[in-house]
This record gives structure tokens, C-alpha cells and sequence, in this order.
């Protein structure tokens, strides 16, 4: 037996072809190995999911011949004991439903690590930080269960290994390929990324799209590996409904293509992995496996898919007694029902996945080969950057330059009288941070993708020049690979996940105090905003939870509201732009800036804050810069506070209520009849309600100073969104009678020229002046009939 400080010469993927042949040669000659690993792993599988009786064997099971070939072959580049190593090579479970494949391979992993500690006392196979980060068996006995494994796949705490939150079909694709794309744009395009699906995946339309993006993009560091069992969670063979071979699936979108129709032997599965991963030129790769869905469980195809025998079921011995004949093992319970007490059970769990490890534990030979196997491959990791490396200065995202406005150069802003829409706003301030940190750090802060809309919704800003100073320009796979702007197609889905998971991609050397990557941005029309929504949502929670810091992502919303007049209600963004809110508090910064001005001023407020992501709502029209000195309404610096007070009351005069205003049009609009209102007397507070979370983070006096809560009780919004996405500002009883709004009478909005809509939709000068004189002249019988209504309570 080894002592423990000597491990045989490390094998594995070294970016040479001839590692095919060579990894192929060293792995056939541990087939056996293999065998009583996946056995093990089978056990784990079984055991776990029969004393949970819940979670998904089916794709689980078959999937097990992939993940042992593929971690142990050399093929991927990775560390068991620290999987947070920035060079290592990354892993993604698209095919989420599957993670107890993911929980019994770290377990047999990790008992390996274990036993050879304990028999040599070698810190090499030591756990880091006490075992805080290693998922063992004994994990296995929460499965499921609040503060223990989860039942998909997240990326935090004991399951680092897992490199996105997965598990919703066709989301986990996406998030993969953007983790390809910002190791490419770092200089670290060797190190891969593999990611594990199955064929029923595969057929949302992110996989098209996704597919589409990867070629486009040149991802030849993107590794599918493909599970093609045909079966999904209903009774029907996926082929029935779908036609095709996985090279049809792939090859005519210009993916490499290798693949085996045994995918449930050694020699033919480890040999696909090693082709996949190994062999590349300029696109990305895919490996397929003919399987069957539940080999070996007792139960196959769809009938396994997320449904355990009932515990201790006689099906679910007769597989353990294979186990147990095979190695000598006897299980306790043996066709014996379920114990009926929970602790019974658990006592039960824990010592049946005792006994399972035991085969390992024993088996000195087998647990110093497989312990010294991962860390002679956990030796191939890089350390140090690659040549050509361009990161390696997180200060950047601390430059204070990006974030303080006053810092902001004269040619920012528009003057007064100017006109311009407030999306060039974005053009501007995305070309200033772009350029700063190209010039200054050698490297992008953003990388951004559009739905063909780039130009369209200003977000080609951050390929752009600023002041003379040249940007990136748009990426091109072969001539421009370090471009910033992403050459993307009407794909908001993938866009969105693209932008996600390359923002969770960290190169610091020090990953759990800094963040060294990429902001992602990404735009459409707000009408298609819930096409972002699905990715938005993992990634927040990945923020949430994930020990290692995750950058930041820019949703922009562009086109907005009523505004985007001549393309109807089609394109309209009145409600869908409210999925942006859907999220905890302190997850969103939603920015609803009214002209050109404010869009940098909230922008740099916003990503100062520590928040994963930032929904811009942006508007087509280009409207007048106002001279607010002129006007007397405060800077256009004030937005940076989320809201402030455009009118204040005239004092000596009765008050009439609060008014909160959002969104472009409104807001000139009612601009425009500001002195109508002193000459007919109406006397109300105008409040610019432009981001509920900016102004949450002001102090207690600046946001009394603008809106008291009583005041919020007797107001009236006017919005270019529905009335119902105003309810932070302003949710009285009685607001709605009062407002206007996109949906004041709860239908859709037709199309036309700017001024026709705007006028359909209530929000024109003449019905703001109306709805305003109504407003302040009923005060009294409206806070009579709030006084009703608080005494009938």
C-alpha cells in the first residue's frame, strides 16, 4: 500500500488528440475498478432514494457508467477535495431531476478520501476546512430534507462540485454555455465545460437555441454528454414523438459528434468521453450513450423515472441481494417491511449505507488506487493562469469611476433642450464602463447579448468606442474572440441564461472573498421580459446560497410601455415587465428612469449595491431633456435615490394628496402642465417613482422627507405599466379609482403613432390635468370614506 505521499504519474487531459488513445490504454486496464465503483454508486442510488422514497433512480441509474468514465478517466480536469480551484474544469447537471447520480458518486468519492486518511495520515487526502465542503454517505441520510441535500441540483455548500443551480427542463444548457464562453473570454479556454442531459431535455427550445449559440459563438470548450435512454416521466418512448438520431440532434447544427450505442459498458462509454472531451476544432462537442433508463433497478424506462419501490419493497431487495452475493455483505432488514417508527428508519438508512461503503472501506487495494487516481487528476488542475490570461485585477469591480456619477465625464450628459430617448442613456454609460475597464484593466466589464435587438435597445453600447477611446466591437468566434458584444440571434431564453452563468464563473485565486469575472447583460423587448424570467430565477437563488461569489447580471426591458407606439399591443410592455419584481427582496434592483439623464445616474447606483441583478425598463421615444433649474425640480443625480419629490405642496393651500409618476411619457406629460396646476389651484405632491429598492436603501428622514407612509395610503399613480406593478408606492383603498394607468380600463392597448396611444391609454396632458384636478378636489370625501372604511374594520 501506498504511504500516501507518492501517487503514480498523473493521466489526464493534457489539450493533445493523442490523449485519446493514451487515457483510453490506462483507463481499460482499471475497467474492473470502475465496475465495483459503479456498483457502489448503484447502492448509494438505491439506498438513499428507498429511505427518502422520493427522487428520480431512472435517469440516475443510467447515467452511472457517464460520471465514473468521465471522472476518472483524465477526461475531466477536476478536485474532488476543492472544487472551488478556478482552473478546474467545470461540471453542469442540465439533467437536474438526476442529482442523486451527482450525491452517490461525491459519496463513494469522498469515503475513499476518507478511508486512505485514516489508514495513512496523509494531509493530501484530508478533507478541507473539518469536511465542511465534502458530501459523504452520511449526507445521503438527508436527502431531501430541509437543510440537507436539495432535490435538484445547486451549486453551494457540500455540492461545489455542481456549477448551476438545474433541474427545470432546458434550463441548465444555457447557463453551461456562458460558463464556456467567460472562460473563453478570460484567456482560459482549456478548461472545459461538461455538462450531463438526457434526450428528453433536449427538446425545449433552449436546446435549439442553445445549440445555435454555442456554434456561433466557437464554444469547442463545451462538452455535451448525452444520455439516450428514450425515456422520459410518461409512457411513451420520447422516439415516438420525436424524430431523429442524437447525430441528427446535433451534427447539422455544427457540433463535433461521437457516440456508442453501448452505453452501459466500459470500454465503449470511456472512449466516447475521452473523444468528446479530448478532440476539438473550433465548435463545440457532443458525446451520446445508448442507455436504458433504470438499468439494473428492477424497473425500466418511464416506469422509473421519479418513483422509488416502496420502501424495503420486495423489488428492492432482490437488487440488494445481488450486492450483497457479489461482495459478501449482508444488509440489515432483509425482506423485511419498513420499520414503522422515523428513527427506526433512519437507523436503518444509516447503517445499511454503512455496510454498502464497507465494500470499499475493506478493500485497501481498491481504496489507495482510486484515492490516489483523484489526486493525481486533482495534480492536473492548473494553478497559476494561463498565458494570455486576462483577468487577475478584481479591483475593478471597486473602481469607483463606474460608480460615482459625479466622476462621470461632461460628454455623459445631455443638455437641456436636447432631445434623445432615455435608452441612449444606456448606450453612453454601457460604452464609458466598457472602455474604462479595457483601457485601464485589459479586459471588458460587461459582456452583453441581444435578441438580434442590439442597436435596437442601445445595448451595443458596450462594444462601442466612448470619448475616443476604443471599444471592444462585436465578438466573431475567429477574428475578434475577445469582443464584448455578443453576436446572438432572437434567443431571450438562452440569451438570459447565457448571461447567468457566465456571471457565475469566479477566477479569483481567492473565490470566496472576491469576484473575478464578467457582469452579463442582457436585452429584448419588456413585452418578451418573461422570456428572461426562468434563468433569472436559478441565478438569484445560486446568489442567495453559493459560498463562492457570483458577479452580477444587467436585464434590460427595452421598448417599454405604451410608448412603443407603432408596434402595437404586440409589443407592448405593460405587464409582462412585472415579472422583474417576482424575486426576494434585496435579489432585484428594478430602474425605471423617465429621460436620457437619469439612465447612467441609476445605473451606477444600482451596481454599487450588492445585488445579482439589475432590471433596466427602458422606452423608445426620444423626448425633450428638461431644463429642471428652470423648472425647479431637483437633478437629474437625484435618481440615484430612487425617488424624488417633483412638486412639492404649496404651502397655505389645502392639500390635495400624493401623486406617484413612473415611467417616460407620464412623466413629460405631466411635466408639461406643472404650472396649469398653480393656475387652477390643484395642490398635490408629484413624487418620480423610479426604483422601490433604491429608495429602500435611503435614510429614514430622505424617505419621510418624500413619501410618509400616510401619504402612500391617500395617493394616485400614473404609470405607463399596469396599475398593479405601482402597489410598493402607493396601495391605498382607494388609489385605483384615481389613477392612471396602461390598463385603466383593464384591456389591452391597440397601436398607432406615440401621441395616439399615449392618448388611448389616458396618460396624454389633457387626461393627467383632469385626472389631477379630480384628485386634489375629492380629498375630503375621499379621506371620509377611508375613515368608513377603517372604522367598519
Amino acid at each position: 500500500m501506498s504511504d500516501g505521499t507518492q501517487v503514480r504519474p498523473p493521466l489526464a487531459r493534457s489539450g493533445s488528440e493523442s490523449d485519446v488513445g493514451h487515457l483510453f490504454a490506462a483507463a481499460e486496464t482499471d475497467f474492473a475498478r470502475y465496475e465495483v465503483v459503479k456498483d457502489l454508486i448503484d447502492e448509494c442510488i438505491d439506498l438513499s432514494l428507498n429511505y427518502r422514497q422520493s427522487g428520480h433512480p431512472g435517469g440516475s441509474r443510467s447515467k452511472v457508467h457517464m460520471i465514473v468514465a468521465l471522472l476518472l478517466s483524465g477526461a475531466m480536469r477536476w478536485d474532488l477535495l476543492r472544487p472551488w480551484r478556478r482552473f478546474g474544469d467545470r461540471f453542469v447537471l442540465s439533467a437536474g431531476h438526476t442529482v442523486p447520480l451527482v450525491y452517490a458518486t461525491l459519496a463513494v468519492l469522498n469515503e475513499a478520501m476518507r478511508a486512505r486518511y485514516s489508514l495513512s495520515g496523509s494531509a493530501a487526502f484530508a478533507f478541507p476546512d473539518d469536511g465542511r465542503w465534502a458530501l459523504t454517505w452520511e449526507s445521503l441520510l438527508r436527502l431531501r430534507r430541509h437543510g440537507g441535500l436539495p432535490g435538484h441540483a445547486e451549486m453551494e455548500g457540500r455540492t461545489l462540485f455542481l456549477k448551476f443551480n438545474t433541474g427545470p427542463s432546458g434550463h441548465g444548457m444555457p447557463p453551461a454555455a456562458g460558463e464556456a464562453l467567460a472562460l473563453k473570454l478570460a484567456g482560459a479556454g482549456e478548461v472545459k465545460v461538461f455538462v450531463f442531459e438526457g434526450e428528453g431535455g433536449l427538446t425545449p427550445g433552449s436546446a435549439h437555441e442553445t445549440k445555435n449559440t454555442a456554434w456561433g459563438l466557437g464554444l469547442d470548450n463545451l462538452v455535451f454528454l448525452v444520455d439516450w435512454n428514450d425515456f422520459g416521466i410518461d409512457p411513451r418512448p420520447n422516439s415516438s414523438v420525436v424524430a431523429g438520431t442524437p447525430v441528427d440532434w446535433f451534427a447539422p447544427y455544427g457540433w463535433r459528434v461521437t457516440g456508442t450505442e453501448h452505453g452501459m459498458e466500459w470500454g465503449p462509454v470511456t472512449r466516447t468521453v475521452l473523444e468528446a472531451a479530448c478532440v476539438s476544432g473550433q465548435v463545440p462537442n457532443m458525446g451520446w450513450f445508448v442507455t436504458q433508463k433504470g438499468r439494473g433497478y428492477g424497473k425500466v424506462d418511464a416506469a422509473s423515472h421519479g418513483t422509488a419501490w416502496p420502501m424495503n419493497a420486495p423489488q428492492f431487495w432482490d437488487v440488494r441481494k445481488r450486492f450483497m452475493d457479489r461482495y459478501g455483505v449482508t444488509y440489515e432488514g432483509v425482506d423485511s417491511p419498513a420499520p414503522a417508527d422515523p428513527a427506526a428508519v433512519q437507523a436503518q438508512a444509516a447503517a445499511n449505507l454503512g455496510i454498502a461503503m464497507s465494500v470499499l472501506r475493506r478493500d485497501e487495494d481498491l481504496v489507495t488506487w482510486l484515492s490516489d487516481r483523484l489526486l493525481a487528476i486533482a495534480s492536473t488542475v492548473p494553478s497559476d493562469p494561463p498565458e494570455g490570461f486576462r483577468l487577475g485585477r478584481p479591483e475593478v469591480f471597486s473602481d469607483r469611476r463606474i460608480f460615482d456619477v459625479s466622476s462621470y465625464p461632461d460628454s455623459m450628459w445631455k443638455k437641456p433642450g436636447e432631445k434623445a430617448p432615455n435608452r441612449a442613456g444606456l448606450a453612453a454609460w454601457s460604452a464609458y464602463v466598457n472602455t474604462l475597464a479595457l483601457r485601464d484593466y485589459g479586459r471588458p466589464l460587461f459582456i452583453a447579448a441581444s435578441a438580434d435587438l442590439a442597436e435596437s435597445t442601445n445595448i451595443a453600447g458596450f462594444g462601442h468606442d466612448f470619448d475616443g477611446v476604443p471599444g471592444t466591437g462585436w465578438y466573431e468566434r475567429s477574428s475578434n474572440p475577445f469582443g464584448a458584444l455578443l453576436p446572438t440571434e432572437i434567443t431571450e431564453f438562452t440569451n438570459s441564461g447565457l448571461v447567468c452563468g457566465l456571471a457565475t464563473v469566479n477566477l479569483s485565486a481567492d473565490p470566496f472573498a472576491e469576484f473575478d469575472g464578467f457582469w452579463g447583460a442582457c436585452s429584448t423587448y419588456g413585452s418578451f421580459s418573461y422570456l428572461k424570467y426562468g434563468p433569472m430565477r436559478l441565478f438569484s437563488q445560486l446568489a442567495q446560497d453559493s459560498e463562492l461569489k457570483v458577479g452580477k447580471v444587467l436585464w434590460i426591458a427595452g421598448h417599454s410601455g405604451p410608448e412603443t407606439a407603432e408596434d402595437s399591443r404586440t409589443h407592448f410592455g405593460i405587464f409582462s415587465i412585472g415579472v422583474t419584481q417576482l424575486f426576494p427582496e434585496g435579489y432585484v434592483i428594478d430602474l425605471h428612469p423617465w429621460e436620457y439623464n437619469e439612465v447612467p445616474v441609476m445605473l451606477g447606483a444600482a451596481f454599487g449595491l450588492d445585488v445579482p441583478i439589475v432590471a433596466l425598463h427602458l422606452t423608445r421615444p426620444p423626448v425633450e431633456i428638461p431644463d429642471r433649474e428652470a423648472l425647479g425640480i431637483p437633478s437629474h443625480l437625484a435618481a440615484a435615490r430612487g425617488a424624488y419629490v417633483l412638486r412639492e405642496y404649496r404651502p397655505g393651500l389645502p392639500r390635495g394628496g400624493t401623486v406617484f409618476v413612473r415611467g417616460t411619457m407620464p412623466i413629460r406629460n405631466l411635466v408639461s402642465v406643472l404650472p396649469a396646476l398653480d393656475e387652477r389651484g390643484i395642490n398635490v405632491k408629484i413624487v418620480a417613482a423610479l426604483s422601490p429598492q433604491l429608495f429602500a436603501r435611503q435614510p429614514v428622514a430622505y424617505r419621510e422627507s418624500v413619501a410618509r407612509p400616510a401619504e402612500r395610503l391617500d395617493a394616485m399613480v400614473i404609470t405607463n405599466g399596469a396599475f398593479k406593478l405601482m402597489r410598493e408606492w402607493a396601495d391605498g383603498p382607494l388609489t385605483r379609482e384615481y389613477s392612471l394607468s396602461s390598463d385603466w380600463d383593464d384591456r389591452w392597448r391597440t397601436g398607432g403613432s406615440v401621441a395616439e396611444v399615449i392618448e388611448e391609454a389616458h396618460l396624454d396632458e389633457a387626461h393627467i390635468l383632469a385626472a389631477l384636478e379630480r384628485f386634489a378636489a375629492s380629498r375630503p370625501e375621499r379621506l371620509r370614506r377611508m375613515r368608513e372604511l377603517l372604522d367598519s374594520a
